[in-house]
């Protein structure tokens, strides 16, 4: 079966990269719409696909799933024995519950640092307390979770909360933030993700600038 993932700009659509992470890794058929944002015709054409108007989207012949967390279930369910998820329940169930904090947490990093795949900063204060509060939680996140599973991954594989978690890994290299040495091994085996290589070198050659995710 294959599928259409209609995603954002690739070098700066952090929440488009999470699922189509897991379609690539765990080797569905897909194609992919790519819908330029913040042009006059975002919203129509988004439109055609979903009533939110957002990427990224997950079309299943006529039926669409939205939202980076909803897509990556619905595939959890397509490929039950895929090891996108933990098998264990209550690893499974921290996963998601990472998972769902990456979602809906860490706004001073993400605020001050944009995913912006072209950029390289040499390391300066952004974001204030909230997002150097915001790193040190994903670092905690990284101890425990390497202590439990021995890495190098979250939970040992690569899988869904990895893919959440990509990002934010692209966010800390972009702008150079000072990591420990574990919380660095963890950002550069993501980003040494072959899916998420690809995905950065199609990123890194578009033309199209988003001035409001374009800072110095």
């Amino acid at each position: 079966m294959r599928y259409t993932i209609v995603v954002g700009n690739k070098n700066y659509s952090s929440w488009s990269l999470r699922p189509w992470l897991v379609l690539d890794h765990f080797g569905f058929e897909y194609e992919e719409e790519l819908v330029p944002l913040d042009t006059p015709e975002t919203r129509a054409t988004l439109l055609t696909y979903s009533p939110a108007a957002k990427v990224p989207i997950l079309v299943d012949r006529s039926y669409a799933v939205w939202d980076s967390l909803a897509i990556i279930e619905y595939l959890a369910e397509v490929k039950p024995d895929a090891g996108i998820w933990p098998e264990d329940m209550q690893e499974r169930g921290r996963a998601r519950t990472l998972s769902a904090e990456m979602h809906s947490g860490f706004p001073g990093l993400r605020k001050a640092c944009p995913m912006n795949l072209r950029k390289s900063f040499p390391y300066k204060e952004r974001g204030g307390a909230q997002a150097r509060k915001d790193v040190e939680r994903f670092e905690g996140i990284v101890r425990d979770r390497m202590m439990r599973s021995g890495g190098p991954f979250l939970f040992g594989k690569w899988g869904a909360v990895d893919a959440m978690f990509t990002p934010l890994a692209t966010r800390l290299r972009t702008y150079a933030w000072p990591l420990n040495d574990e919380t660095g091994k963890y950002v550069d085996a993501l980003l040494d993700n072959a899916s998420f290589k690809k995905w950065r070198d199609e990123g890194v050659k578009e033309s199209w600038v988003l001035a409001h995710d374009e800072v110095k």
